[in-house]
């Protein structure tokens, strides 16, 4: 008689530890499938460009799409965006396909002047998974391609200059990133879009980023988005005399 009451009991605990191992389970998937659900963040400015659009039209709106490096005006050289009708869309960790999906939103649905378009480091990085050069290039193209038949004046940037990622060693950006940019300029002479060359005045003889320019070997401090502010303001001078 004693040893069924054990089992019973034994049979009852295992019970409620496996609910409990499945409600668990449940909710854990749950979570990830809401973020898997808005991989390209598209809820992430979703707020703010509702409210842009209530305002009065601006016929000299820029808006910056790209990553940490676009988003880190914010955060390094504020004063930079500040007064001026300046929307920065950047996302940090973000690679080109993800902000593909949201150029339509974060960009086109604004109706700005000029679009500037920095990406590129993060796919290199291999942030959401491995990419060829022609990959980023092509969704680079890709959005230029949209702004530019939505009446946007474009500037496609360099790739900022990047020994090796922290993160990611071994990704040989240093060879990759010169790559792409020369493909990114001769698009950009092909199609008369503006290439705004940061890589040539922030590289090392090695492809590095200068010392002077960065806290991290990847990511410019506030010296690198003045040297910046000054390159990206005569692309955007340079947009707006454009036909």
């Amino acid at each position: 008689m004693i040893r069924p009451t054990i089992t019973k009991k034994l049979l009852k605990a295992y019970s409620k530890k496996c609910i409990h191992l499945l409600l668990l389970s449940m909710i854990t998937l749950s979570s990830i499938n809401l973020i898997g659900q808005d991989w390209p963040s598209l809820q992430r400015y979703k707020t703010q460009n509702d409210s842009l659009l209530q305002l009065p039209f601006e016929k000299n709106r820029v808006v910056f799409m790209g990553n940490s490096i676009t988003e880190g005006w914010d955060h390094h050289y504020p004063a930079f965006m500040r007064d001026k009708p300046y929307v920065n869309r950047g996302i940090s960790g973000q690679t080109t396909p993800q902000m593909l999906c949201r150029f339509r939103q974060d960009v086109i649905d604004l109706d700005p002047h000029t679009v500037v378009i920095l990406a590129g480091t993060n796919d290199i990085a291999g942030n959401t998974g491995p990419s060829t050069d022609k990959m980023i290039t092509d969704n680079i193209m890709s959005m230029a391609e949209l702004a530019s038949k939505n009446d946007i004046q474009v500037i496609i940037c360099s790739i900022i200059p990047v020994h090796d990622y922290p993160w990611a060693k071994g990704k040989e950006p240093n060879t990759r990133i010169p790559a792409i940019n020369n493909i990114l300029k001769n698009y950009c002479v092909d199609n008369s879009f503006i290439f705004l060359d940061y890589f040539q005045e922030m590289a090392t003889p090695d492809n590095g980023l200068i010392e002077v320019y960065t806290y991290d070997g990847v990511h410019p401090n506030k010296e690198g988005y003045l040297l910046m502010a000054k390159l990206t303001t005569e692309a955007i001078e340079k947009s707006f005399s454009n036909k």
